[in-house]
């Protein structure tokens, strides 16, 4: 298993969401499509240029769920790759912007720490990154200091040693580090992209799906095959996975580890361009073909969104 395929969050204001992650993070947006689960609903998707696998942040738009509520069964914060020279870059365009931020050491890493405006737990880690990412050239951040995708995901725990063992003996993960509650394991060729942390917390509260907390983790499969395969080790292993579900840009199964998270595994391929050029993702409403015959009542009835450009946003200097 490479490592992240991509991380899925809730927000409950998707204008003010595609603001941020666009004319702050400098992320492309590259997918506006539908939750295909719940089709009323928007799933939004920010990446690089290509919206690579490893980079794609993505969203379920649910204006109507409860507010943040999060705990136990979660996964708590998201980490993003920049290179170590460009922290401090970040730390000036973060207080430029408005936006509280801190810088902290984990790991022998230094880090930003930040909330989006639903208030997710996010992370600009400084550390490189070998994940083949596409450079978006109109980003309003410049290219030497942009988001090379994932570093890792957090996830907390109210009992982990299950969780430790779908790890270890089932998903290929090992332990490399441990900080007091907190251990480190790494998948595939490890480092940046292909980290994972587990938090012991046995007094906090229970998470519960809502506005600001992440709904799942996805983790790559290079093809069909190599999904299949993962399929039956899980169900091998007593995990109750989902068929093959095709959401068209990939193809996934998803199943929940002994703590609650819900993970998914998701195809590489076919990827974001199967429907759009890569100069037009994101352009106007991307449906599955299945989905198709309801694009009227869609376009009716969704909240119509505007994405930033570089002209909107403070600019490259920032």
């Amino acid at each position: 298993m490479p490592g992240i395929h991509h991380v899925t969050s809730i927000t409950g204001d998707v204008q003010r969401n595609v603001d941020f992650y666009v004319s702050v993070l400098g992320l492309r947006f590259v997918k506006k499509s539908i939750n295909q689960d719940l089709p009323d609903t928007y799933h939004l998707y920010f990446a690089d240029y290509l919206g690579s696998p490893g980079t794609a942040m993505t969203f379920f738009g649910w204006p109507t769920w409860p507010s943040r509520r999060a705990g136990s069964g979660q996964v708590m914060s998201v980490a993003f790759a920049v290179p170590e020279s460009s922290l401090d870059f970040w730390s000036k365009r973060l207080s430029r912007l408005g936006v509280e931020h801190e810088r902290v050491t984990r790991f022998d890493s230094d880090l930003i720490g930040l909330h989006d405006p639903d208030g997710i737990e996010l992370e600009l880690v400084g550390a490189a990154s070998d994940l083949n990412v596409v450079p978006w050239p109109e980003s309003p951040v410049p290219g030497e200091h942009a988001l090379h995708g994932f570093h890792s995901v957090a996830m907390v725990l109210a009992e982990s040693a299950a969780t430790f063992d779908l790890l270890t003996r089932t998903m290929g993960f090992r332990e490399v580090a441990r900080d007091g509650p907190r251990t480190r394991f790494e998948t595939g060729a490890g480092g940046p992209d292909a980290t994972l942390d587990v938090i012991d917390s046995p007094e906090g509260p229970v998470g519960e799906e809502s506005i600001g907390t992440v709904h799942h983790v996805a983790w790559r499969a290079p093809d069909d095959a190599a999904q299949k395969q993962w399929r039956e080790t899980l169900v091998a292993a007593g995990r109750n996975v989902t068929p093959v579900i095709d959401r068209y840009y990939f193809k996934s199964i998803y199943y929940r580890e002994p703590g609650g998270v819900l993970f998914e595994i998701a195809t590489d391929t076919p990827g974001f361009t199967v429907d759009e050029a890569p100069e037009a993702l994101g352009s106007s409403l991307s449906l599955p073909p299945w989905f198709q015959v309801r694009r009227d009542q869609l376009d009716a009835n969704l909240t119509p969104i505007v994405v930033p450009t570089t002209a909107a946003t403070l600019g490259k200097a920032q």
